[in-house]
């Protein structure tokens, strides 16, 4: 891989991440629902006291320890970009966003709700074009179904997605959490993650991230 080549692509893994980052601060803005692992995130982020960034730092260093063990293959430079920022530049996000949005209305939150979707794939058709290696949570799946053969990727990872779920929904309860309020972290938002993102992701690809990385 030539040197401008390797710039280019650490660079498109550190604008996907960034990107990634601010749009689970909207999603968390929208209250309808985050993506699978952040569902868990969010019930761990509401039981355990330190600042969202910082946990999220320590969970991810703990998934990085179990892929560096069983395949090191799935990690690289953008994996430690993933681990360090994404957890910071969400909660700057999120907490920069409450003074602007306050206490939005139904409107408001699936406008909240729609960008977040939009920005997520955009972000993630970057990271993903790049390829210097996955997020520590998707490598957990990848490891499973290549490395394990314990069987294919899509089934394997809607296991580890619902599981990501069931987690958060029972430490945002174990924390004094609603069951009305759940929605909030495992909603319609984690359902069009969790399914629907996929044709968007690889629209942004073509059309933007891919052509980017071809340019000379």
């Amino acid at each position: 891989m030539k040197k401008t080549d390797l710039r280019k692509r650490i660079a498109m893994s550190l604008m996907g991440v960034i990107i990634c980052a601010i749009s689970v601060g909207v999603f968390k803005i929208a209250a309808l629902g985050v993506d699978p692992f952040q569902s868990f995130m969010a019930g761990l982020d509401s039981i355990v006291p330190i600042g969202f960034g910082t946990l999220y730092v320590i969970t991810n260093a703990i998934l990085l320890l179990f892929a560096l063990i069983f395949d090191r293959h799935y990690i690289g430079i953008a994996t430690f970009i993933n681990l360090f920022l994404l957890g910071y530049i969400t909660q700057f996000t999120y907490e920069f966003l409450k003074t602007v949005i306050t206490d939005p209305s139904i409107f408001v939150r699936i406008l909240c709700l729609i960008i977040g979707v939009v920005v997520i794939c955009f972000g993630s058709a970057f990271y993903m074009t790049a390829d210097l290696g996955v997020s520590t949570y998707d490598a957990i799946a990848l490891i499973i179904c290549n490395t394990w053969k314990k069987g294919k990727f899509q089934y394997v990872r809607i296991i580890t997605d619902i599981i990501c779920v069931i987690l958060g929904v029972v430490l945002f309860l174990m924390s004094g959490g609603t069951i009305s309020k759940i929605p909030t972290i495992a909603g319609i938002g984690t359902i069009i993650t969790a399914f629907f993102m996929g044709p968007l992701i690889e629209f942004f690809n073509v059309h933007i991230a891919r052509p980017i990385l071809k340019e000379k």
